[in-house]
């Protein structure tokens, strides 16, 4: 075992670093070295971790009519799924539906809320038609 260990702190015996050939100090400059790769290597990973560019691309904002959009369609498609692996023989026929009146229900309050949305949208527009009358009553 200290065989082991003299080994891996002393060097192979004969080898340059080894303390016959008297070389000893060259560990000394070693560790410096790879202190200065560790030092560069933390730099280099703070610079990555923090730097903030100045100009950011973001995607388009969405809104909670194409958020809903997008539930609908993906409620819809687990429908088809669970329809799939129903007839694939995977689900039981309670499990499915459990399943299946869960993703209604789902589909059902989304198409709640997208007609209650639509449905203020249009009310705004057209309340924004009635009200551009011009100040003469209308009139040239």
């Amino acid at each position: 075992m200290y065989s082991l260990i003299a080994f891996a702190v002393l060097g192979e015996p004969g080898s340059p670093a080894s303390p016959a050939f008297g070389l000893v100090g060259v560990g000394g400059q070693e560790t410096a070295f790879v202190l200065f790769g560790c030092a560069l290597f933390a730099a280099c990973l703070f610079v990555y971790v923090f730097y903030q560019p100045g100009a950011v691309e973001t995607g388009e904002q969405k809104t909670r009519l194409t958020y809903l959009l997008e539930r609908k369609e993906a409620t819809y498609e687990n429908l088809r799924d669970l329809n799939f692996e129903y007839k694939a023989g995977k689900l039981s026929e309670q499990d499915y539906a459990v399943q299946r009146a869960s993703l209604e229900d789902e589909a059902a309050a989304i198409l709640g809320e997208i007609e209650s949305i639509e449905k203020a949208r249009t009310v705004v527009r057209h309340g924004a038609r009635r009200g551009s009358v011009t100040p003469n009553g209308g009139r040239a």
